[in-house]
């Protein structure tokens, strides 16, 4: 046996985090079954409850995957979304109709079994069905409710449905990128259905914790509007441009020169060479080291006052070489520098996907049809097994399992659950 088998064979020996956690997911789109699918990734027993007449919208994104590959619209009744494959791995699938009038007392069951409970639905949605936090709590003490809005679950003033793009126009996010004169410009990345989730998840491991101390459970209310800005603000955008340096800088990042993306023969380069010893070696390795002590650029101040000057430069500089070529001098002198890749090439590092970063997305039933990768866990651990090794649930598809084994229902209930569209 190889060294590598041998490795795989003791990783899969290691315990998970939170084997001992049963997340009940109330999600659907993106925000929620992401906090979900780290939570599953961290080893909870993650357990999706959808819809039986319709389940999770993200299932409807195009593109799918089929026995032929990827297509923009479904060709058979086995193509399942990548959206769906990407975010539902690892997770147990039920359906239950919380509006039917039994669907309460199944949900009061499944509660009780479970840890904790995340949701993003609009604001207001399972008080309106008369499940809310309130009525949760009763049920399960020990419950960390976790609910993931656009604005706050407390907040009346604001609409109760919220997206990634107009979460990003309110924070401010899409005037932190551009040239000055640009509009507004949206992130291609859906960093609000991302970063809500991420201080959920951190939420609910706090709450966890403390629950373990003393027994009770919480509700941790995540505003997606809050996370975004937030982070929006760690950088004093309105103040540098009161200090006569606009907060929107386009391709470079003046206070910081030499900073900033510049093109070269066959595409661009990134270039972040802030201190004083990375401006040296940024000037010898463009040929004129003299310039590290020229009056205009020997000091960080100077080097901002005189930024435009420098900009120029480095593009001639840059614009002369090959992108691999401009790295290769930047890097040997000591001046930070990488390739400006695509989300292709990105994805495929195989740096990221030895470490489980990203990795290659399967159809459940037919395997590797079509080279896509998607999303891993960003960390390893020294003595945990992380990751995701199982499909995403087919809607429903652990009814039996998780009604039967978990719960106790016999057959026969089971069967009238579905008879009367329960489940």
């Amino acid at each position: 046996m190889d060294g590598s088998m041998k490795t795989e064979q003791a990783g899969n020996t290691l315990p998970r985090p939170l084997d001992d956690i049963t997340v009940l997911d109330m999600t659907v789109a993106l925000a929620g079954p992401f906090a979900t699918l780290l939570l599953a990734g961290l080893g909870a027993h993650v357990i999706k409850v959808e819809n039986p007449a319709n389940g999770d919208t993200c299932r409807e994104n195009a593109p799918y995957l089929g026995a032929e590959g990827a297509s923009l619209v479904r060709r058979g009744p086995d193509d399942i979304s990548v959206s769906a494959i990407n975010r539902l791995r690892n997770k147990l699938g039920i359906t239950l109709n919380l509006k039917h009038p039994e669907g309460r007392s199944v949900f009061a069951d499944l509660l009780k079994r479970c840890d904790v409970l995340v949701e993003n639905y609009s604001r207001g949605t399972l008080d309106r069905l008369g499940v809310g936090y309130g009525w949760m709590k009763t049920v399960n003490p020990r419950l960390v409710y976790c609910s993931i809005t656009g604005f706050g679950s407390e907040d009346d003033s604001s609409p109760a449905k919220a997206m990634d793009t107009i979460i990003q126009a309110q924070s401010g996010m899409m005037y932190t990128s551009g040239e000055p004169e640009d509009p507004p410009i949206r992130v291609g990345i859906p960093m609000a259905d991302l970063c809500a989730p991420m201080f959920g998840v951190i939420g609910v491991m706090a709450a966890i914790h403390q629950a373990q101390r003393t027994g009770a459970g919480q509700h941790i209310d995540v505003s997606m509007l809050g996370a975004l800005t937030m982070m929006v603000s760690v950088e004093p955008f309105d103040l540098l441009e009161r200090c006569g340096i606009p907060q929107r800088t386009g391709q470079t990042l003046p206070r910081l020169a030499p900073f900033g993306v510049y093109p070269t023969k066959d595409g661009f380069i990134a270039l972040c060479a802030p201190t004083e010893a990375m401006a040296r070696a940024f000037f010898e390795a463009a040929g004129h080291p003299e310039l590290a002590d020229d009056e205009r650029f020997s000091t960080r101040n100077a080097r901002v006052k005189n930024f435009q000057e420098l900009n120029a430069f480095i593009e001639r500089f840059t614009s002369s070489l090959t992108s691999a070529e401009a790295v290769t001098r930047l890097e040997r002198a000591g001046a930070p520098a990488a390739e400006v890749r695509d989300p292709y090439a990105a994805t495929r590092d195989p740096r990221v996907v030895r470490r489980g970063e990203t990795q290659p997305l399967l159809h459940p039933k037919y395997g590797a049809v079509a080279d896509v990768y998607g999303m891993g866990m960003p960390f390893t651990f020294s003595g945990s097994r992380i990751g995701f090794d199982q499909p995403p649930p087919a809607l429903g598809e652990h009814n039996d399992r998780v009604y039967g084994h978990m719960l106790g229902y016999s057959p026969e209930r089971i069967l009238e659950l579905k008879a009367l569209k329960v489940i």
